[in-house]
C-alpha cells in the first residue's frame, strides 16, 4: 500500500515539476498544436452543416437521387412539359453540385477533422506518457545513485545500476522517437493548411458553376416559356388594359364588352332598370369568372340580363384606365361646360376623335349599343339620362378618387353631361350601322336605329322631351352602390333624370 502510494506520488512530481523542465516541443510547434484544435472544429462543423444542406441522401449515386417527374395530360400540356423538363435539369445540376461537393470538399473535410488531426492529438497524447516513463526511469536511477552514497558524478556500478541506466536511455530513446514524428506530422499539417484552405475555395467554386449552369438553363427556356405565354389565348381580360387585352386576344372589341351586349341584345333590351338593379353577387362572380377564362354557356345566362349588364359594368369599372381614357379627362369635362349645345356637342366630337383607336372602337360600339337600348325606353326606363347616371361613373373618372360624398359632385354631373348627350346622339357622333356580333357567335341582329333622324345639321339635345318625375324610393337596389345616392342629388340638383317605374 505505502508502495502504491509514493508511486502516485512520484508521478504526479513528474507531471507537475520535472516535465516543465523537460521541453518537449519547440515554440513553433506549440503554437502548431493551439491551431490544430481549432481547425478540427471548423472543418467539423463546416461538414456538418454542408452535410444538412444536401438535398439527397449522402453517398447515394446519382440515378437514385434522381426524381422523375410524372408525366401529365391536361389542357396545359405543353407548358408543364416544358416547365418541368426545365425542373428535371436544374435537379440534375444539383445531384451533380452535390455530388462534387461529397467528393472534394466534405468526405476530405471528414477525413481532416475525424482523421488527421485526431491522429496528432493521439500521438501527443502518446508522447507525453512516454515523457512522463522517461522521468521516472530517470527518477529511479537517480535513487539508486544516491542510495549507493556515490557522488552525483560518479556511475552507479553493479547489474541493477546498469539496468537502470538503460531503461533510462531506452525510455529517452522511445520519446524522442515520438517527439521526432510528432514534429514531422505537425509540420506536414502547417505545410498543408494550404490545401486544406483550398476546400473552401473548391466549395465557392462548385457552388458558382452550379448557379452559373443554372442561370444558363432558365435563360434558355425563358424565351420559349414567354412565346408559349403570349400564344395562349385563354388570358384573363378583367382589370387587364384594353390595348393589351386586344393585342393577346386578336380582337377588335373586347370580349366582355361583345359577349354581354350581344347577350343583352338577344335577352335583355326590354327588361327594366336595366344595369340599375343589383344582380346576384354569386351569379356575377360565376359569370365573371366564366368571362374571364373564355367559355360562356349562353343558355345559363340569358334568363338573367340583370347579371350580364353586371358584367359589362364590372369590366369597364375595373379597366386600369377608364374607356374614355385620363389623358382626355379635362377635354371631356371642359366640352360639358360649354354653355351653347351646338358648341358643347362639337367639343365632345372632337374629344372623341382624340381617342386612341382601341378605345375608340369599343367605345363607339357601346355607344351604339346604348343608343339601342333607349329604343326601348317606355319598357326598360333606361333614357339617355338614366344610362349616363348608371353607366357614366364606369366610362370616366380621374386619377384619385374621393369617397362617394365626393362623388356625388358637381364632376358627377359633368360626366352625365357627357355620356347622355353622346346616347342621345349617337348616329351623328357614330354615323353608319354596326354589326355587334363581331365573332359571329351569338346571332345578334345588325344595329338599326328605329328612331334615328338624318342629321344635315349640328343636332342640340331636346331635353324637355324626357318627363321629370319623382324618384321611386321602393324601386329594387342598385348595381352600384353609390346609384341611389346619385339619383337623389341629380333630383335635388335640378337635373333632368327620368323615373324607374
Amino acid at each position: 500500500m505505502k508502495k502504491q502510494f509514493n508511486r502516485m506520488r512520484q508521478l504526479a512530481n513528474q507531471t507537475v515539476g520535472r516535465a516543465e523542465k523537460t521541453e518537449v516541443l519547440s515554440e513553433d510547434l506549440l503554437q502548431v498544436e493551439k491551431r490544430l484544435e481549432l481547425v478540427k472544429q471548423v472543418s467539423h462543423s463546416t461538414h456538418k452543416k454542408l452535410t444538412a444542406c444536401l438535398q439527397g441522401q449522402q453517398g447515394v449515386d446519382v440515378d437514385k437521387k434522381s426524381v422523375r417527374s410524372p408525366s401529365v395530360r391536361s389542357k396545359p400540356e405543353k407548358m408543364l412539359k416544358l416547365c418541368g423538363e426545365t425542373q428535371d435539369r436544374l435537379a440534375q445540376e444539383l445531384i451533380m453540385f452535390e455530388l462534387t461537393i461529397e467528393r472534394d470538399v466534405i468526405e476530405p473535410l471528414y477525413d481532416l477533422a475525424e482523421v488527421e488531426i485526431p491522429n496528432i492529438q493521439k500521438q501527443r497524447k502518446h508522447l507525453a506518457k512516454l515523457v512522463l516513463d522517461m522521468d521516472s526511469a530517470r527518477t529511479r536511477y537517480y535513487q539508486s545513485t544516491k542510495s549507493s552514497g556515490l557522488s552525483s558524478n560518479l556511475q552507479p556500478t553493479g547489474a541493477k545500476a546498469d539496468h537502470l541506466r538503460e531503461e533510462m536511455e531506452e525510455a529517452a530513446n522511445r520519446m524522442e522517437i515520438c517527439r521526432d514524428q510528432l514534429s514531422a506530422d505537425m509540420y506536414s499539417f502547417v505545410a498543408k493548411e494550404i490545401d486544406y484552405a483550398s476546400y473552401f475555395q473548391t466549395l465557392i467554386e462548385a457552388q458558382a458553376e452550379y448557379h452559373r449552369k443554372s442561370l444558363e438553363l432558365l435563360q434558355s427556356v425563358l424565351p420559349q416559356i414567354k412565346a408559349h405565354q403570349e400564344t395562349w389565348v385563354e388570358k384573363p381580360c378583367y382589370g387587364k388594359p384594353l390595348e393589351e387585352h386586344l393585342a393577346l386576344s386578336g380582337r377588335d372589341i373586347a370580349f366582355p364588352i361583345e359577349a354581354c351586349v350581344t347577350m343583352l341584345l338577344e335577352c335583355g333590351m326590354q327588361e327594366e332598370g336595366l344595369f340599375r338593379i343589383a344582380p346576384s353577387a354569386s351569379k356575377l362572380k360565376k359569370l365573371k369568372a366564366s368571362l374571364d377564362c373564355g367559355v360562356l354557356d349562353v343558355q345559363e345566362y340569358s334568363a338573367d340580363p340583370h347579371a350580364i349588364a353586371g358584367a359589362l359594368k364590372s369590366y369597364l369599372r375595373e379597366l386600369p384606365e377608364p374607356l374614355m381614357t385620363f389623358e382626355l379627362y379635362n377635354d371631356w369635362i371642359q366640352a360639358s361646360n360649354i354653355q351653347d349645345q351646338d358648341k358643347r356637342l362639337q367639343a365632345l366630337l372632337n374629344a372623341c376623335e382624340k381617342l386612341p383607336p382601341a378605345n375608340n372602337n369599343n367605345f363607339k360600339y357601346l355607344i351604339k349599343f346604348l343608343s339601342k337600348l333607349t329604343e326601348y325606353q317606355d319598357v326598360n326606363k333606361m333614357t339617355p339620362g338614366n344610362i349616363a347616371i348608371v353607366l357614366g361613373p364606369n366610362l370616366l373618372w380621374t386619377h384619385n378618387e374621393g369617397n362617394i360624398t365626393e362623388m356625388m359632385t358637381t364632376v358627377s354631373l359633368q360626366i352625365v353631361g357627357i355620356i347622355e348627350p353622346i346616347i342621345q346622339h349617337a348616329d351623328w357622333f357614330f354615323p353608319g350601322e354596326i354589326e355587334f356580333n363581331v365573332t359571329g357567335n351569338y346571332g345578334s341582329p345588325v344595329h338599326t336605329n328605329h328612331n334615328a333622324c338624318n342629321y344635315s345639321s349640328m343636332p342640340s339635345p331636346d331635353m324637355d322631351q324626357i318627363d321629370r318625375k319623382q324618384n321611386d324610393q321602393s324601386r329594387r337596389p342598385l348595381s352600384v352602390a353609390t346609384d341611389n345616392m346619385m339619383l337623389e342629388f341629380y333630383k335635388k340638383d335640378g337635373s333632368s333624370v327620368s323615373t324607374f317605374n
